[in-house]
């Protein structure tokens, strides 16, 4: 799962901010995570939570949705 479906599915970010800040991103080549909590839409330690799950569901050791 990509982290901004992770970050949308905590209700962190809208599906519109998500898209707004992918195209942003295209032009300044940040990533994701830096570029929402540089505009104040999430902190760094939702990004870090957001992260770990990130890490958890590609090694398959995620089982609570």
């Amino acid at each position: 799962m990509l982290i901004g479906q992770i970050l949308m599915q905590k209700h962190l970010i809208s599906p519109e901010q998500l898209d707004a800040a992918i195209h942003q991103q295209a032009y300044n080549r940040i990533k994701l995570g830096e570029l929402l909590i540089q505009q104040k839409l999430i902190v760094k330690e939702q990004l870090e939570e957001a992260l770990k799950e990130q890490y958890w569901r590609r090694n398959g050791f995620w089982v609570i949705d």
